[in-house]
C-alpha cells in the first residue's frame, strides 16, 4: 500500500491527498462508484429504482439480528440477510401478486421497522446511526481488498449475464422465448446488488445509497443512444460524482457521501438539460 500511496501522492498534488484517509477514501471512489454505476443501469432497466433503498434499510436488519445470533462481524451478518432479503424481493416480484414498487415498498418498511426495533432496545441505536450517513473516510485497506474482490467479481458476472440481463429488462417473455432462464437471471443480478450494497452500506449510508446508485444512471441514460453507452456514462458520470463530491467534502468541511449525492444530482440535471436540447 505505501508503494500506492506514494503514487497517488505524485499524480494528486492537492492538499486534501497528503492524507491516508484521503487517498484510502479516494481508492474507495475507484472501486466503488464502477461497481454501482454499472448495477445502476440494469436496476434502471428494470424499473427497481428503490430496489437498494430496500436493501440499504435492511442492513439495520442484518446488523440487529446479528447481535441476537451472537455474530460479531457486522458485514457478514449483513451480507447474509441482504442476499436473503434480495432473493425474496426477487421471488415476490416474479409471483406477480403485486406491482415492484408494492412488494419492495413493503419490504423497505418492514426491514427498518425490524432493524430499528431490535437496535433501539436499551437505547443502544446511537451506536449505529453512523450507518445512516455513512463515512467514507474511515475506509480501511482490508475494505478496499473487498471492495476490489466484489468489483472483479462483478465485471465477471457482468461479461456472462450482459446480453440476457438486457433482454429480460426489455421483454421478459422474449427472453424465455430464446431459452434464457429470466428468474435466475434475475436473481443473480438481485444478489450483485445487494453484495455491492451491503459492502457500500458503511461508507455511503442508508440515506443515500439508492441515490448514488440511481441518479448517475439515470443521467446516464438522458446522454446514452445505445445501451454499451448508457453502461459507459453511467460508470463515468459515477466516478466524477465520487471524486469531485469526495475533494468538495474536504475543503468544505462537509458530508462526503451528501457532496457525492449532490453532484451526481447536478450531473443528472444537466444531462436532462442535454436530452431536451436534442429533442
Amino acid at each position: 500500500m505505501n508503494t500506492i500511496y506514494s503514487i497517488l501522492g505524485t499524480i494528486l498534488p492537492f492538499e486534501a491527498y497528503q492524507f491516508t484517509f484521503m487517498k484510502n477514501a479516494f481508492l474507495a471512489i475507484l472501486l466503488l462508484t464502477p461497481l454501482l454505476g454499472l448495477l445502476g443501469t440494469m436496476a434502471v432497466n428494470h424499473q427497481m429504482a428503490f430496489f437498494s433503498d430496500a436493501l440499504g434499510h435492511s442492513a439495520l436488519t442484518g446488523i440487529g439480528l446479528g447481535i441476537i445470533l451472537g455474530l460479531r462481524n457486522d458485514l457478514a451478518a449483513m451480507l447474509i440477510f441482504g442476499i436473503i432479503w434480495a432473493v425474496l424481493i426477487c421471488l415476490i416480484k416474479q409471483s406477480g401478486s403485486a406491482s415492484t414498487d408494492t412488494v419492495i415498498s413493503v419490504f423497505s418498511s418492514t426491514s427498518v421497522a425490524a432493524g430499528l426495533l431490535i437496535l433501539a432496545r436499551g437505547g443502544k441505536f446511537a451506536k449505529y446511526s453512523s450507518l445512516l450517513i455513512g463515512d467514507i473516510l474511515a475506509v480501511t485497506p482490508q475494505d478496499l481488498f473487498w471492495l476490489l474482490i466484489a468489483l472483479i467479481g462483478t465485471l465477471i458476472l457482468w461479461a456472462l449475464l450482459y446480453n440476457s440481463l438486457l433482454l429480460t429488462s426489455v421483454d421478459a417473455w422474449l427472453a424465455r422465448s430464446r431459452g434464457i432462464r429470466t428468474r435466475l437471471v434475475e436473481c443473480v443480478f438481485v444478489i450483485m446488488v445487494a453484495v455491492a450494497v451491503m459492502l457500500s452500506i458503511r461508507w455511503v449510508g442508508v440515506m443515500l445509497i439508492n441515490a448514488l446508485l440511481i441518479l448517475p444512471a439515470a443521467a446516464g441514460r438522458n446522454l446514452a443512444r445505445s445501451s454499451r453507452q448508457h453502461a459507459a456514462w453511467s460508470v463515468g458520470l459515477a466516478l466524477l460524482s465520487g471524486l469531485v463530491g469526495l475533494t468538495l467534502s474536504y475543503y468544505l468541511d462537509t458530508s462526503a457521501g451528501a457532496s457525492i449525492v449532490l453532484v451526481s444530482a447536478l450531473c443528472y440535471a444537466i444531462s436532462f438539460g442535454v436530452k431536451k436540447i436534442r429533442g
